[in-house]
């Protein structure tokens, strides 16, 4: 039986537009226990495949700016 193929990680713009409609969904309040339950299981997911996108995003631009040699990279740390 031959394997079936990986699916493909969704870009980190569908991701997080899927998370903010789970964010709607959840803060528009009335639904039932199972319905939050699995809202926020995917919520969780979503949040962390961002994040790692996010981090894998930041290691290439630091790669490329130390291949440069000319800049040196620092972490971004956005304003609060």
């Amino acid at each position: 039986m031959p394997e079936e193929p990986a699916q493909p990680a969704e870009s980190f713009e569908a991701s997080l537009d899927e998370l903010e409609k789970v964010v709607k969904e959840l803060e528009a309040g009335d639904l039932p226990l199972e319905r939050s339950m699995e809202l926020f299981e995917k919520g969780m997911a979503l949040s962390e495949t961002c994040r790692k996108q996010l981090e894998n995003a930041e290691t290439r631009v630091e790669m490329l700016i130390r291949k440069e040699g000319k800049i040196q990279p620092e972490p971004f740390r956005p304003e609060k």
